[in-house]
């Protein structure tokens, strides 16, 4: 099984850009990254994402495989290895004092042009499918083209007033990222505090 090594910390893209150290593989008998990249697959396939349903009813993401290099809130809160708190959108405090409630579309647009600006690790962030209450994007690295699938889903069913958004992040390759999924959503969320979002937990 392919392993990447560990990504340093996310960086806003305003920041200065260390040149991209994160998941290299040692390749003996290979001398040139462009030849590897050429002859090896590092992209590896689309999984099928998006949230699941029964009966009609929206359920949720995915959870994540046994294997460490994912996060989600779809996890088990005791399992500290992939487990990630949701986000809400709205600050109930300055709701409560007679702030406007922010809407799904609204806070989505904040999200997309987060996760569009946010340089995680060097990756770059396309927008592969986005719907009212649904964002995916893939996190392409620029050396050898790993991606990292990242959804975002803003259940219905708990309440606007929770302004509840659910996500998940998952290497498609290897078994250990270094925590860069963890860190990836951090970041995100660290940006997105400017619009007053906020984790309902430890991140």
């Amino acid at each position: 099984m392919l392993a990447r090594a560990s990504a340093r910390p996310c960086v806003r893209a305003s920041a200065q850009r260390a040149p991209e150290q994160s998941r290299r593989f040692v390749l003996r008998g290979v001398a040139a990254p462009v030849l590897v990249g050429s002859l090896l697959n590092f992209e590896g396939e689309r999984p099928g994402l998006g949230v699941g349903s029964f009966n009609g009813v929206s359920t949720g993401l995915a959870l994540c495989p046994s294997t460490p290099n994912c996060v989600g809130t779809a996890d088990e809160f005791n399992d500290t290895l992939h487990y990630i708190p949701a986000w809400t959108y709205n600050d109930e405090e300055k709701i409560a004092r007679g702030g406007a409630a922010k809407t799904t579309s609204e806070a989505m647009q904040e999200l997309v042009d987060v996760t569009l600006t946010t340089d995680c690790d060097g990756f770059t962030p396309t927008i592969v499918e986005r719907t009212d209450d649904y964002l995916r994007l893939e996190y392409k690295s620029k050396i050898f083209g790993f991606v990292d699938d990242v959804e975002f889903w803003f259940p219905k069913d708990v309440g606007n007033s929770k302004s509840r958004v659910d996500y998940r992040s998952a290497s498609r390759l290897g078994q250990s990222d270094g925590d860069a999924n963890r860190k990836r959503i951090k970041t995100l969320r660290l940006a997105l505090s400017k619009y007053g979002w906020k984790s309902v937990g430890f991140s």
